[in-house]
């Protein structure tokens, strides 16, 4: 019987053409494969597949290289320098990080200055590096030269104005200090106008300002003081305080003794006294640039009329003899309550006091008699010394015997610093 009337074949198919091929159910039911999707040409398929291989490949490599890059940059910036023994860099102002990086390779502190640039710059600090003068240790990492000068913690360096020198020999020292720059004041300021102190700068602090710190140290210091001071003094003013307080800053450096040889000196005054201070003479011989050290005092120097000879002035000195500091300021502003009036040196480095000439003359004579004892013991050492040198010579010279100084009799002899 004819199942397919519209004869299409079997399940609705057209029969194909030629003899029919019996199939089996399990072959009849299995669906038929669909028309397959058109073919790229062989030629069109490789380009694609090889430019895509290309591309992932070379991003790959990109990727790894960067990788390695980075890896191996930050070993080099964190790893140690090249620098053996260090040393100081100098920042300049408004220095940007690749004219700093070339300069730190130029002088050998760090290996590469582009890998310094693009650490300081994957650090975010590219306008954090501060100016000044930097002291790069041994063997600093850049990473560590980063921290450096990104911190701002420059060399300092010291200028130091000891007690008692002169404006004179102060602007010596500020002149002769290489790190500073400038030029000096062209006025010299006034004697005793400036702080004796040490002040810490950064290279390339100008001489001008050191001169402009001290004055309005030493300014604001001696009217501190001034208005602290101890009533009914005998000092006109605050320049004879100044004055007055250079004189024992210049008599004595015992610190236990400054307020009483202050009193001396304001005992006196109030007497009507002449103050007989041999520092006063040197000044009024040798001014500002200070008394050789090898020049002692004479006694005739004592009757050579300057402005500042207190052996030959009433009152006084015109202006201080050097800078004082806080500690004579003090002394002078609230000396010691007694009634000395002289003082002489006791051989040891302090002095003996007296309230009245006759004691004052028994301590002068002691302190004469220990000045005799100990040049008399010098001068036997010295002797021994020669004849052991003269006995040791072989060509029978004694040329190499010594002999003590004479001076003439004129020398006071240590005594500087009686108030007589």
């Amino acid at each position: 019987m004819n199942t397919n009337p519209a004869n299409n074949g079997e399940f609705g198919q057209k029969p194909a053409s030629g003899p029919i091929v019996p199939k089996t159910a399990s072959e009849a039911l299995r669906p038929e494969a669909g028309t397959p999707p058109p073919k790229r040409s062989r030629a069109s398929r490789s380009q694609i597949i090889v430019f895509m291989n290309f591309f992932f490949s070379l991003v790959v490599l990109v990727i790894l290289a960067a990788g390695l890059a980075l890896y191996f940059g930050r070993q080099a910036f964190n790893e140690p320098g090249p620098s053996a023994n260090g040393d100081t860099f100098m920042v300049k102002a408004n220095s940007g990080v690749q004219d700093i990086a070339d300069q730190l390779e130029r002088r050998g502190l760090i290996s590469d200055a582009r890998i310094f640039r693009l650490g300081v710059r994957a650090y975010g600090n590219d306008s954090a590096l501060k100016a000044g003068e930097y002291a790069i240790k041994p063997g600093a990492s850049m990473r560590d030269i980063m921290e450096l000068l990104k911190s701002g913690k420059s060399v300092m360096y010291s200028l130091t104005i000891p007690e008692g020198l002169t404006v004179e020999q102060a602007l010596q020292r500020i002149a002769e200090q290489d790190a500073l720059s400038g030029d000096m004041p062209k006025t010299e300021p006034p004697e005793g106008s400036l702080a004796t102190d040490t002040l810490r700068f950064t290279r390339g602090a100008t001489r001008q300002q050191m001169v402009d710190k001290l004055l309005a140290d030493q300014k604001k210091l001696v009217e501190d003081v001034w208005q602290r001071r101890a009533p009914d003094l005998p000092l006109a003013s605050i320049d004879d305080f100044v004055t007055l307080a250079s004189i024992v800053e210049k008599e004595t450096g015992r610190g236990d003794e400054r307020s009483r040889v202050a009193a001396v000196f304001l005992n006196r005054l109030a007497k009507g006294m002449r103050l007989q201070s041999d520092p006063t003479i040197i000044y009024g011989l040798f001014g500002g640039k200070g008394k050789p050290a090898d020049r002692p005092i004479y006694q005739s120097d004592i009757q050579k009329p300057t402005p500042y000879n207190t052996y030959l002035i009433n009152g006084l000195p015109p202006t201080p003899i050097a800078n004082p500091g806080r500690a004579a300021l003090e002394a002078v502003a609230n000396p010691s309550k007694t009634d000395d009036l002289y003082f002489v040196a006791d051989g040891t480095g302090g002095h003996v006091f007296a309230s009245t000439l006759e004691e004052h003359n028994q301590n002068v004579a002691r302190y004469r008699a220990l000045q005799k004892k100990q040049a008399d013991d010098a001068a036997k050492a010295d002797a021994a010394k020669g004849a052991d040198q003269t006995g040791n010579d072989s060509s029978g010279s004694d040329n190499n015997a010594k002999k003590p100084a004479d001076n003439g009799g004129d020398d006071l002899g240590g005594d500087a610093g009686a108030a007589q």
